[in-house]
């Protein structure tokens, strides 16, 4: 199928009310498992790229084994920029193919937050690409705050309205109490704030932090107007951890593909989980 926009993906799924999952991918066999798990399951897909994924292969490389897997796939397919940090780096990944990117304003003033989202916005909408952006403070797991500190992290639903009048985004992010990375416990989320950005910003929301939240949280989420759901913990842990075991019960294999292969099954079957979960079976 052809390569979409993420915008496209949740327009559907903000009608169909599910959520589409978006995955990241930090080399060739994750890739091939978001791909594998998303035509197993007949849902749509989001390949996404962050910022260590670009880092560590290169973004040539990821926009080409992302551009060649959503080509190929029997499912329709985006290739979408994770917390982009700057205008350039934006520009550089529509350049390289991406049909959507996310611009990561959020720890600058909201005056800022505006003024460069929008300047992001003005060229993607040149090219057809579509265009995430975020409000609030989504943090990492180790970030010790205080209860008044991440009330103010939190996403103001004022200003969330505001903010998507003015920049005319497809998607945004919102920060409702999860966090990047992996949870000590049980993620307090703040359903009443998504209630209540929903009612007042009529795009799709974007939940990141995803891996660790229960399942019943996710779905709460979903029925709350969540249309995109990020998903790159979860995935490490099942490749990471298939391929400690297979190194520790055979110490002296040296076949990459031996070690590598059952790693990239474990992430198909974590990634067909979250697609379930997320209601996008057989949405394609």
């Amino acid at each position: 199928m052809a390569l979409v926009t993420v915008a496209e993906l949740l327009k559907k799924a903000e009608e169909g009310k599910y959520a589409v999952g978006a995955f990241n991918c930090n080399n060739m066999e994750i890739v091939q498992a978001i791909i594998t798990a998303a035509e197993a399951e007949r849902a749509p897909v989001i390949i996404q790229a962050s910022q260590g994924a670009i880092k560590y292969a290169g973004l040539e490389w990821v926009a080409g084994m992302a551009k060649l897997a959503a080509e190929r796939a029997k499912v329709p397919a985006a290739i979408h920029l994770d917390h982009g940090t700057s205008f350039e780096q934006c520009v550089k990944c529509i350049r390289a193919g991406f049909s959507s990117v996310m611009i990561d304003g959020s720890k600058l003033p909201f005056e800022e937050n505006v003024a460069l989202t929008n300047k992001v916005v003005e060229v993607a909408r040149a090219v057809g690409v579509s265009v995430e952006a975020e409000l609030g403070k989504i943090g990492g797991t180790e970030d010790d705050i205080s209860v008044d500190e991440r009330e103010a992290m939190l996403t103001d639903p004022d200003e969330a309205k505001e903010f998507v009048e003015r920049t005319k985004v497809d998607s945004l992010a919102v920060a409702i109490g999860t966090a990047h990375g992996q949870y000590k416990g049980k993620p307090e989320l703040d359903f009443d704030r998504l209630e209540k950005i929903k009612k007042l910003v009529k795009i799709p929301i974007v939940l990141h932090g995803s891996s660790g939240v229960p399942d019943e949280d996710i779905r709460r989420a979903i029925s709350l107007g969540v249309s995109k759901v990020n998903i790159d913990t979860n995935i490490r842990e099942a490749f990471t951890n298939t391929m400690r075991k297979i190194l520790n019960e055979k110490p002296k294999e040296i076949d990459p593909r031996k070690v590598l292969g059952p790693a990239r099954e474990a992430a198909v079957e974590v990634i067909r989980e979250k697609i379930r979960l997320f209601g996008t079976s057989g949405k394609a």
